[in-house]
């Protein structure tokens, strides 16, 4: 496994999403291969943005409903939007854990531009975006059971949205 920090194209340094690792919340190295067969909806994040409140939300539901079908809700809190996520690390985790949700949340992520996590530069550069940036907090990413982006969704598509998608996926 290589590392596309820096690079334009994670292709070659990644065949594919699993070859990725993350980190949760808790500093804890969660590896993407964990979660072949599985449908995952990999979004950003902010505990100060007006989308907050009906996302967090409608992520939560989603996970509920569609979690013991194989599906999971990965989330990283990102400050590249007018510094709408300025927290700490403990400090998001309590804020998100006040709202209910229980899917999985990660360390506080850079999605966009040279120090973007190599997992956004991949769904980037994969999906329609064909590299471009996010635009804002909470874009959303579907990724099928064989690791292969379904689709990107931009910040405005509110998560219950995704649903008919999600379960044609499952």
């Amino acid at each position: 496994m290589g590392t596309c920090i820096g690079r334009d194209d994670c292709r070659t340094y990644y065949k594919s999403i699993y070859d990725i690792s993350i980190e949760d919340i808790d500093g804890n190295e969660i590896k993407l291969s964990t979660f072949q067969n599985q449908v995952l909806l990999i979004v950003n994040v902010a505990t100060y943005c007006g989308l907050t409140d009906k996302n967090y939300f409608q992520l939560e539901e989603l996970y509920e409903k569609y979690n013991s079908k194989g599906f999971n809700v990965i989330a990283f809190p990102c400050n590249q939007f007018l510094f709408q996520e300025p927290r700490e690390e403990a400090k998001i985790k309590a804020f998100v854990k006040s709202k209910g949700a229980r899917f999985i949340l990660c360390k506080k992520t850079q999605i966009n531009g040279d120090k973007a996590h190599d997992l956004f530069k991949y769904l980037r550069q994969n999906s329609k975006l064909r590299g471009g940036r996010i635009g804002w907090n909470f874009g959303k990413f579907l990724v099928d059971k064989n690791g292969d982006i379904y689709n990107y969704y931009s910040p405005g598509t509110e998560p219950e949205l995704i649903k008919p998608d999600i379960e044609r996926l499952i």
